[in-house]
């Protein structure tokens, strides 16, 4: 009895978050932060400042 109880919030949250995903249109958070990611390293290279000739050896 104890395991049912343990893990019946994980279950209830496990069958809300299928119904939702199911009903409602959900954001694929996968694609959402490879965008992110791509537009930050994008800022990066537009605004970093550029190497000296002393640097490069």
């Amino acid at each position: 009895m104890g395991i049912i109880r343990r893990s019946f919030l994980l279950i209830a949250g496990t069958v809300c978050g299928i119904y939702i995903a199911q009903n409602y249109k959900v954001p694929n958070i996968k694609k959402l932060a490879n965008d992110v990611i791509l537009m930050a390293k994008r800022t990066e290279e537009t605004y970093r400042k550029p190497k000296r000739k002393d640097d490069e050896d």
